[in-house]
Formats: C-alpha cells, structure tokens, sequence
C-alpha cells in the first residue's frame, strides 16, 4: 500500500504515496546524492513487502482486520513519537485533520480488499491511477493526454483487453483505493500546512484506527489477539507505515519533491516484484508490458507539471528583476 506523501507537492506533483505530512527545502549541492535516492527506494520496497506481508496475513485475520492491525500499530507508534499538541487548533484544522484521517483509512481499506482478490502488481498500477489522473488535471496541458493514453493503454493490456482475467470486484476496490490516494494527496497538504511536523499525519493515523477498529472486531474478533496475528500485525505496521515514513521524512530533507514523485512512480513495478518473490504472483508478459506503460505515464505526468513549474518561476524571476532590485527579490522569494 502506498504511504502517506509528504504532502507531496500538493496535487501537481501526483503519483507520490501515501509520507511526511510537509515538505522540506533541500540542501545545497545534495540533489544528485545517491542517499536519500536510496532512502526513497528502500521505503517504496518496504511498503510493497510489508503489502505482501499483509496479504499473506488476511487468512488468520481478514483484510479488514489486518488494515485495522496496521493503523492501531502505526496510529501508537506515531503519537509516541510525534506527541502532537492538542490545544490551539481550530475547528477547521480538527475538521481538515479528521477528513484526512477518514481518506486514510477508506485508502487503506480499498486496496487491502483489493490485493485479497487480485494481484498486489495490479492492484498497486490501478490505485497510482488517482494521483495520476490528479497530475494530469491540475497540469491541464496538452501533452498530459499522451500521458493519459499511455495510462489506459497500460490498464487496457492489464485486463487483457476487458478485465476478464482480473476479479471485477477487486479492480473496483483498486480504482477506489486510487481516488481515495487522489483525495489523500490533497489532505495531506491541507493537514501539513495546519499542523507542524508531522503532528497532522499522526493524528489522522489517530482517527483511522478509531475509525476501522470496530470494522475489524466485527470481521475477525477474537483472532485479532492471537499473538502470531498480533505479532505479524506490526511487522505489516512497521513495514507499510512508521519505516517509510521515516525514511521518506529524512529523504525529503534532501530530495527536490519533484524527484521524490518520480521515484515514487515506480510503485506498481516494486509491488509487482514482492508479490512475485513473496507471494509467488507470476505476470504474464503483457501484464509485466502493462505496468511499464503506467509507470512510464506516470513518470512523465509528473516531469511535464515539474517542467511547468520551472518555466513558471523563471518567468516570474525574470519579470520582478525588470521592476526593480527590490521587488524582484520579492517576487523571486515568493516564487521559490
């Protein structure tokens, strides 16, 4: 599953998974280190593992019941970490705040039913189909519908030109896990802009574990306690949440959010890797040739909006500097 994104850039820098609830500035002359490159990588392949480690765990406890294992675990290791302030926020932030954790918790939900039906590899490429079709309505370009061809393409070669191979149900949980990562995206700005740190993110994880508790009691009762389930329960919680978390949070302190997005594009490739180590989820040439197409449009959804921007701010720059040294410097300042 994908994990929280670091508030990624807000909408126009889509398929970025679910990481810090804010962005940082990078360091100066970090951007072509192989560090936090590596940082990034090692948590996209930790979610994609714990995922299978997750579906190997349905049998014992039920997809609910392992989402519900996930966020509890994840929810406690957050708040001990981050010990969020409580007072001082608005209606609004608690609003925005408990919004999030709701699409949170409908994010996670969706796609654990989804992978209990369908390969984790097709699951993973029909989800990154909300952040991408976000990228490409916030870019609003031309260019963007090659994008979106190769997406459907890539979703057309998936289902073997009418999802006759996939469970029906399963596709329409992963498609609804995707707009729910979409509605995520746009959160989890909101929420960092509202709250420091990370405090947003784990009082959200808060409300989704509150949230799909009782979903989980209703589907798996008593099974929840066995300490093997428990036990496995936070090996998918420390996995799919507070590992790549961590490693997103300290990558993006070093990483332009551009590249972090892109990286994360490769998603649905990584999670066809561990189903197949993992779970022995064999693809089919044409299935491997359908989520190389997602991720390519994917990549390129998010280099056209990064380009974009770019051209953005220069034109801003260049157009303070011929008003004056003084308000170029604003204008520069804002730009940035």
């Amino acid at each position: 599953m994908s994990t929280p994104d670091a508030a990624v850039a807000a909408a126009a820098q889509a398929p970025s998974s679910p990481s810090a609830a804010a962005s940082h500035v990078p360091e100066p002359g970090r951007r072509g280190s192989l560090g936090p490159v590596g940082l990034v990588l090692a948590g996209g392949i930790s979610v994609q593992f714990g995922a299978a480690l997750a579906i190997s765990l349905m049998p014992r406890a039920g997809a609910l019941g392992v989402v519900s294992l996930r966020l509890l675990v994840a929810a406690i290791v957050l708040l001990l970490v981050c010990r969020p302030r409580l007072r001082g926020h608005s209606r609004a932030d608690w609003g925005t705040v408990v919004v999030f954790g709701v699409t949170m918790g409908a994010m996670n939900g969706l796609f654990y039913q989804a992978v209990d039906r369908i390969p984790l590899g097709a699951a993973v490429t029909l989800e990154v189909l909300g952040p991408l079709a976000l990228s490409v309505l916030a870019s609003r370009r031309a260019v963007n519908a090659v994008w979106a061809a190769l997406a459907l393409v890539g979703v057309f070669l998936l289902g073997g030109g009418g999802f006759d191979t996939l469970d029906p149900v399963g596709v329409a949980y992963a498609l609804g896990a995707g707009a729910m990562w979409a509605t995520y995206i746009l959160f989890s700005a909101r929420t960092g802009r509202r709250f420091p740190q990370a405090d947003g993110l784990a009082l959200a994880m808060a409300v989704a574990a509150v949230l799909f508790l009782p979903l989980g009691i209703a589907e798996s009762g008593s099974k929840l306690l066995d300490p093997t389930t428990l036990l496995l329960g936070a090996g998918v919680a420390v996995l799919s949440s507070v590992l790549p978390y961590t490693l997103e949070l300290l990558a993006l302190r070093r990483l332009p959010a551009s590249t972090f997005a892109v990286l994360m594009s490769l998603e649905p490739a990584i999670a066809a890797t561990a189903g197949f180590l993992v779970l022995h989820q064999a693809l089919s040439a044409t299935q491997a040739l359908a989520i190389a197409f997602v991720v390519a449009a994917s990549m390129g959804a998010v280099r056209t909006q990064v380009g974009r921007r770019r051209r953005t701010r220069t034109k801003v720059r260049d157009t303070g500097r011929g008003e004056g040294d003084g308000d170029g410097r604003r204008v520069q300042a804002s730009g940035e």
